[in-house]
């Protein structure tokens, strides 16, 4: 019995990372370009598919327990369904602990392009990061 109850939780933990563990009303995704990268490994595979690829992609680098970054993740998500050219991706510091460890400040968000790093902003505000993924778009 014991064995069968630590599954069930171990299960109820896995469902609860990345987007899904945030607790915030999100709004949905209508074009499938809102990834949530949950470990190390799913990290570094959404990171090296946007290396490889051509389409410019927006990661944001939050955490579960940053004020700011709860109040900037629904605008994040929301803007995902106005630029559908782009990806967007969401990676949590503390379930990606060893892919994400240059991080420094919560929100950061990183844009790329040709797979290439080419832009970086730091902090909040929905206008600020509209303009900047039209800038990327």
């Amino acid at each position: 019995m014991e064995g069968s109850s630590s599954m069930v939780s171990n299960q109820h933990d896995k469902a609860k990372k990345g987007l899904e563990g945030s607790a915030l009303d999100l709004p949905i995704n209508r074009y499938a370009n809102l990834k949530s990268a949950t470990s190390d490994d799913d990290f570094t595979n959404v990171l090296a598919l946007i290396k490889s690829s051509k389409t410019p992609a927006v990661i944001n680098y939050g955490a579960s327990w940053c004020r700011v970054c709860s109040q900037i993740l629904p605008a994040f998500c929301r803007l995902s369904n106005n630029f559908p050219k782009l990806t967007f991706v969401y990676a949590d510091i503390d379930e990606c602990p060893e892919t994400t460890q240059h991080i420094r400040y919560t929100p950061t968000f990183q844009f790329y392009r040709n797979g290439e790093k080419v832009d970086e902003m730091y902090g909040t505000g929905e206008e600020r990061l509209h303009d900047r993924l039209w800038l990327h778009s």
